[in-house]
């Protein structure tokens, strides 16, 4: 019999909320469109409709919701929705850019990892269950974590672990996964390279497994999360309408930096030094939040604790006059 693997969507009601700019969650009449307008959302990361979901039960009956999802199981969750405002694409994130420019009134981004995927050892992303070393988002395309180990250079796995993993041991892990490969032996599953990792790891985080920034590492590098992150970010400066809404929940540190830095730039008047009398690059979002899971949401679902949400809207472009 095959496990239902589920999923418990963090800051649902307040990323839908964010999203669609409600001022009373209550009454879907008071979201902030004309009633003529027929309004297209994207939910770039659909994994299990958490979101997709509650966004159908509050959208008007003339909406569009376009989900984005590369992996299988996520795909064949969303053939079980019919409502017809729904469609999705076996595709990244960072081909939002495909949509036409200034016809989307919002974007949310829940980036990382599902808890199916998590738990689901066949999948290969956890150190917690023996299983293949996959960790592909989209199993249908692509190279494994062991495909890649199996040829990686010493240099080129220490600087994913150092940088993806922000992993002290980054040199000894290397050296060991390297030393094991030129033994005899393919490095094939979870327990074998969480055994290894454990091995050339010194000391340990308290209630952290050795092998959590390494897993991590390699997830992110063989999905080239973080490039496609970039992607996406700078997409919505395309398609996103005057007044859309941006939404982007993160899960660590780099990839929280990255929304931080994108949303830092856009949301300033840049004025070109050497042209003083040119007009300054003009403000392209306004920052409207940074929230975090309350104590209960954590509480009962403690995957939610690192979790951040930014919330930004999309300025109408303006006109600047030269400086006198």
């Amino acid at each position: 019999m095959e496990t239902a693997w589920t999923h418990t969507t963090v800051l649902l009601s307040e990323a839908v909320d964010a999203l669609l700019g409600a001022t009373d969650a209550a009454d879907p009449a008071a979201n902030p469109w004309p009633a003529s307008a027929a309004p297209v959302f994207v939910d770039a990361t659909f994994g299990r409709g958490g979101h997709s979901r509650l966004m159908l039960s509050r959208l008007p009956a003339n909406a569009r919701l376009i989900a984005f999802d590369k992996d299988p199981d996520a795909l064949a969750e969303a053939a079980t929705i019919t409502d017809p405002r729904f469609s999705i694409r076996h595709q990244g994130f960072s081909h939002l850019g495909e949509l036409p420019p200034a016809s989307v009134a919002g974007v949310l981004l829940d980036l990382g990892i599902s808890s199916p995927q998590v738990d689901n050892p066949a999948r290969g992303f956890s150190f917690r269950g023996e299983g293949p070393l996959d960790m592909r988002m989209d199993t249908t395309r692509g190279q494994s974590v062991a495909e890649w180990l199996a040829h990686a250079e010493l240099d080129e796995i220490l600087e994913v672990i150092r940088d993806y993993g922000e992993e002290r041991f980054a040199g000894a892990i290397a050296k060991a996964i390297v030393a094991r490969r030129q033994a005899g032996f393919a490095i094939s599953t979870t327990t074998e390279l969480a055994r290894i990792v454990a091995d050339a790891v010194k000391t340990r985080e308290p209630g952290k497994d050795p092998a959590t920034r390494t897993f991590q590492a390699f997830r992110i590098y063989i999905n080239a999360e973080l490039e496609e992150l970039q992607q996406a970010l700078a997409a919505t400066l395309k398609v996103l309408q005057p007044g859309g809404r941006l939404v982007v929940i993160s899960f660590h540190s780099l990839e929280d930096r990255i929304v931080k830095q994108f949303l830092a730039k856009h949301s300033r008047e840049v004025f070109d030094r050497r042209a003083p009398f040119a007009a300054p690059q003009v403000m392209q979002f306004k920052v409207l939040a940074r929230i975090r899971p309350g104590a209960a949401e954590v509480a009962a679902n403690p995957r939610s604790r690192s979790a951040i949400m930014r919330v930004a809207e999309r300025l109408a472009p303006a006109t600047t006059e030269p400086r006198a």
